[in-house]
């Protein structure tokens, strides 16, 4: 790194931030007008909004904008670069157009880092207290609907049936419990209620029957009541709207699991986030190298026309991974796809711009 990266790695990483501060007090005053009513219907105080709610959304929003902040600082800055003709002055003093690149790379990858990072582990932790603020004062979760034949693979040999289940009150009827050992049922529990007892974090069964099954012989119970500790926890049983973005990486991975195993279906939304965590980041080294490719080539236009094209390409970005998001959850496309689509389109646009810069 000389003189001249450390002048330009400067120039990118302060009008980043620059632009990153106007956009999220642009941001935080919108969403502020949206919901300034809600705000004053429960006397809520600007210092507790704040420690509560915009403590969460900012980091929310950033994450979600990353990639197109970075996007548009670096048009800007290497515009007005171009414009004062101080890339032809390096370019003419034999630096080659590659080793112009490096401040670029160095600050993209930097970037993707933190946003990886954050993507893991910081930015769900905000969508949770987000989400909750939202849903406790914005607009209020509806009664979750009750459940009817629900059955759930709760390990690698035990299924559980539903007849009917109410999560508002978080009790049911008609329950069912089989474990298998290869294609035999070993064991067999039916109960005319259920009941989760949070005291004791076991649900509480009322008019049982056990059927105990070895080969030929079988065992019979009746019972009134009886307590069943299983690794079933109500809040399972209620689907919520974006969960997926209130999870950390490894509680994401460890759902993903869990929910494998007991067979559940729709996941590949919660795939598509995943993989999006990973994919986000690499797009902002994919989306530095383009902004500074079309922005270091002196045009009559100026700052205008580079930013200008930027917000097409922006637009086009989104626009891809809004299309490819849809087919993952509507239709069959692999969420892996899915994920990184946009930056397989936009790496080859990248490349094509490099192979067409003058060097």
């Amino acid at each position: 790194m000389k003189k001249i990266d450390w002048y330009i790695l400067r120039k990118f990483i302060g009008t980043f931030i620059y632009s990153l501060m106007i956009l999220l007090v642009i941001s935080v005053v919108i969403d502020i007008t949206e919901k300034i009513d809600d705000f004053m219907n429960h006397n809520l105080s600007f210092g507790f909004v704040l420690m509560n709610y915009y403590i969460g959304f900012i980091p929310h929003i950033a994450a979600l904008l990353f990639p197109l902040f970075i996007f548009i600082s670096v048009i800007f800055f290497t515009s007005k670069m171009a414009y004062r003709t101080e890339i032809v002055a390096i370019l003419s003093a034999g630096v080659s157009f590659r080793r112009f690149l490096r401040p670029y790379w160095v600050g993209a990858t930097l970037f993707a880092a933190i946003l990886w990072a954050a993507n893991q582990w910081v930015v769900p932790a905000a969508n949770r207290i987000r989400t909750s603020f939202e849903n406790k004062y914005v607009s209020a979760p509806k009664d979750a609907a009750t459940l009817r034949d629900k059955t759930i693979r709760v390990d690698t040999a035990t299924y559980i049936t539903f007849g009917y289940y109410d999560p508002n009150f978080r009790n049911g009827s008609d329950f069912n419990m089989k474990r298998v050992q290869g294609q035999k049922v070993i064991y067999s529990l039916r109960a005319e209620r259920v009941t989760w007892d949070s005291t004791a974090g076991k649900w509480k069964l009322e008019y049982l029957s056990e059927r105990t099954i070895d080969g030929l012989k079988e065992k019979l119970t009746t019972r009134n009541d009886s307590m069943l500790k299983i690794p079933l926890h109500p809040s399972e049983l209620i689907e919520e709207k974006n969960k997926q973005e209130a999870m950390t990486t490894p509680e994401l991975n460890a759902f993903l699991e869990r929910e494998e195993l007991r067979g559940a279906e729709g996941l590949s939304v919660y795939y598509v986030e995943k993989y999006r965590r990973t994919s986000a980041a690499v797009a902002v080294i994919i989306l530095v190298l383009i902004g500074a490719i079309i922005s270091s080539k002196k045009v009559r236009g100026g700052s205008g026309l580079h930013l200008a094209i930027g917000i097409v390409i922006s637009a086009t970005y989104i626009l891809f991974m809004q299309f490819s998001t849809v087919f993952a959850t509507k239709s069959n496309l692999d969420p892996l796809l899915a994920a990184w689509i946009p930056n397989f389109v936009f790496a080859g646009l990248a490349f094509y711009l490099y192979l067409r810069a003058p060097k």
